[in-house]
């Protein structure tokens, strides 16, 4: 059978839709292409199980609607994957109408948390055969493979059409599989050099996205869009991931790689990485990349990240208030906070903070603390970089369910919900709201900020090519909040 894995080009005069591998969705006046991991996966799965498999994403191509759909029907394949989110979740309901009626024989196929949050509004609101709930929709799409090709059954957590039309379900998704069942993405199907430049995070490129585990052992950050896809944490072993490492480099050449679970392994799973990195050598070819919780290593396991290659750690600030922290279950102090990026940055990594403002229960007092802590953070050299985004409730979430019981959302316009304006009722305006935002990113500027970057500098031609970079992507969340 011939599939497609496709992301539709989405035009808007916000920019361009930060859709693919992202928990929180935002238009970016500057491109950013992240290497969708889960669907590549699928891709890599399906053609071994011998399907002709097509992968076509749109956006990080940027193709024209036209071209889009004129590749679509060039191909004519039997059945296309199509991943969405909230904000962008209309728009994919017209693509699959536009789809419906340029092939009419073909079968499309759904996933993300915004259907897995609602399954029974996108079978209502579209034509799509299929959606495919949970974050593993690359065994899903597999299962469904096989029932389209040979009738077996389907495994629990795929919506389809009945014969009279009313949407059906194989039961909820289970997040059970084995992670150490997958195989080594295939990298050139998926066009992986797509993604390997246009991505704020590399310091070096090529770069390189892969998932150590699915998705974060915390797991209950309560508005976290990805709690709905993965309610439960999984690994692969840490000699499977260093394997896949050594691929990256020998094969592709890559000279940075983002691990984007949603926390990277701690503990002894982390330390026997660490060792293994250091053994093959590897740490001395690449950067290597993460996702971390404040509060979950010491200063000693810092120190030996930074030993077996880690530079860039991304650490969830989201707030400097407790009282914010504790209603969003981060299990987390703010002493916490300074202490952890005090720590890692002494240990020689490049820590990224992300910050959230606009929560209901926020006043202006708490929304200047949190623009103080980051800031703080940037000028003492605490943090490297960070990244500042208004607070989104999305379906399916705690943070979603509390505003809807509690009547805090201003508008269910699935549109208004990509973070340029604030979608939850606030003490404070939508400007303010902009307006601190904008602050915390003026931080980079400060003198004592440029100075620490300047001590940092270890390789002047590298370096100032990445603050190029850092700038022009300053400069558009600067323009994405004005």
């Amino acid at each position: 059978m011939k599939i497609a894995i496709a992301y539709p080009p989405i035009s808007s005069p916000k920019g361009v839709p930060l859709l693919s591998q992202n928990r929180q969705f935002q238009w970016f006046n500057r491109p950013t292409f992240i290497y969708p991991v889960v669907p590549a996966y699928a891709a890599t799965m399906a053609k071994a199980a011998g399907h002709e498999v097509l992968w076509l994403d749109g956006i990080a191509e940027r193709w024209s609607g036209e071209q889009f759909l004129e590749k679509i029907v060039a191909e004519r394949p039997a059945l296309i994957l199509l991943e969405t989110k909230t904000p962008v979740v209309r728009a994919t309901w017209r693509w699959v109408a536009r789809l419906r009626e340029a092939l009419p024989s073909l079968r499309i196929a759904l996933a993300g948390d915004h259907v897995t949050a609602l399954p029974a509004e996108s079978m209502e609101n579209c034509s799509a055969d299929f959606l495919l709930t949970g974050g593993d929709y690359d065994f899903l799409l597999l299962s469904l493979l096989r029932h389209l090709s040979d009738g077996k059954s389907l495994e629990p957590g795929i919506w389809y059409r009945g014969a009279d039309g009313k949407a059906r379900n194989s039961g909820p998704f289970a997040t059970r599989h084995n992670l150490n069942d997958l195989p080594r993405i295939d990298r050139d199907l998926t066009c992986w050099r797509n993604y390997s430049v246009h991505n704020g995070n590399y310091r070096r490129t090529p770069g390189a996205y892969i998932m150590a585990g699915r998705d974060c052992w915390h797991g209950r950050c309560t508005f976290c869009s990805w709690t709905t896809l993965y309610p439960n944490y999984r690994v692969r072993t840490p000699e499977s991931v260093v394997d896949e490492i050594g691929e990256l480099i020998e094969r592709h050449g890559v000279r940075e790689v983002m691990d984007d679970t949603g926390c990277f392994p701690v503990g002894d799973w982390l330390r026997t990485f660490c060792r293994l990195m250091i053994e093959r050598g590897y740490n001395k070819r690449i950067y290597f990349d993460c996702n971390m919780r404040f509060g979950a290593l010491t200063a000693e396991d810092y120190r030996l990240m930074k030993e077996a290659g880690f530079r860039f750690v991304l650490f969830g600030l989201e707030s400097a208030n407790q009282a914010t922290l504790d209603r969003l279950d981060k299990n987390l102090t703010v002493e916490a906070i300074r202490e952890g990026a005090r720590d890692a940055s002494r240990a020689g990594l490049d820590v990224h903070v992300t910050v959230m403002i606009g929560f209901p229960w926020e006043e202006a007092d708490d929304i200047a603390r949190t623009v103080a802590l980051a800031r703080e953070l940037l000028i003492r050299g605490w943090a490297y970089t960070l990244q500042v985004t208004l607070a989104i409730p999305y379906p399916g979430t705690p943070l979603f369910r509390q505003c809807d019981e509690q009547d805090l959302l201003t508008t269910r316009e699935w549109d208004d919900f990509d973070m340029r304006q604030a979608v939850m009722r606030t003490p404070v305006g939508d400007e303010a709201i902009r307006a601190a935002i904008r602050r915390v990113y003026r931080a980079f500027f400060h003198p004592r900020a440029l100075w620490n970057r300047l001590l940092n500098t270890r390789h002047p031609i590298e370096d100032l090519k990445f603050y190029g970079r850092g700038l022009l992507s300053l400069i558009g969340h600067l323009r994405d909040f004005s």
